[in-house]
């Protein structure tokens, strides 16, 4: 099996295994093609549930997959059901891998600098905004000095317009986030994900963050974009706790 999957190049203990898949090195077609890995994306559900065999045989167990809403609730691992509406969660059983799927949103891998916790967040502009990075960090009951975070494959800033609802919900939070907001048109605006990301991160108390500086827009044989693309395949980037 090809494929060009991300392991994250940070610094987290050598019992914390991440990975983010990219379009390889599954058997969707089309539009999907070919690792789309999203039940809800509008793939065939044969294609769809082969993918996903494919990278659970890569795993120590199947992942907690989320139905995501863009919101900002976090959910623990392995206690939560499958398909709970939530946007990150958090594991600090080994062996239990959570998961999110994105196509564009940035998706944010956490863990703790003794390997004893985990989590991931799915931060489109909505959750993001909202705090779904700050209940992800809260819910690890980690002092953040303490945790590491990467930045997965999202749409970058060159690619990302957004208009004046998104820039003033993210100022509404806090002024300084209009430093990653370049005005475009009238109205319109560039949006950096990684740096707003970065901000909250930093506020939370996290500085030791790694990753960024990919662009699923742009990198199309590589990444799905649903802002470029429209009906596409969905990435996951997971993350767990190596059993000893």
């Amino acid at each position: 099996m090809k494929h060009d999957w991300i392991v994250p190049d940070w610094p987290a203990p050598q019992r914390i295994r991440a990975l983010i898949t990219t379009r390889s090195g599954g058997v969707s077609s089309g539009a999907f093609a070919s690792m789309n890995l999203g039940e809800q994306a509008g793939d065939e559900a044969p294609a769809c549930g082969e993918n996903r065999a494919r990278l659970r045989a890569l795993l120590p167990a199947e992942p907690l997959w989320l139905r995501q809403v863009h919101g900002t609730a976090v959910v623990e691992a392995p206690a939560a059901a499958p398909g709970t509406p939530a946007d990150g969660a958090v594991a600090h059983v080994p062996g239990a891998v959570i998961a999110v799927l994105t196509a564009d949103c940035l998706p944010v891998l956490l863990c703790d600098r003794q390997g004893t916790a985990v989590g991931v967040a799915h931060a489109g502009w909505r959750g993001l905004a909202a705090g779904v990075i700050e209940n992800t960090v809260a819910k690890m009951q980690i002092e953040p000095q303490h945790l590491i975070a990467y930045l997965g494959p999202a749409i970058g800033a060159r690619a990302y317009e957004v208009g004046e609802d998104v820039r003033q919900a993210f100022l509404n939070a806090d002024t300084q986030a209009g430093a990653a907001f370049a005005a475009r048109a009238p109205g319109k605006y560039l949006a950096d994900l990684y740096q707003l990301a970065r901000q909250r991160l930093a506020k939370t108390g996290i500085m030791a963050v790694h990753g960024g500086g990919f662009c699923t827009y742009a990198e199309n044989h590589r990444f799905y974009s649903y802002r470029r693309d429209g009906p596409t395949g969905r990435m996951a980037s997971l993350i767990w706790i190596e059993k000893l």
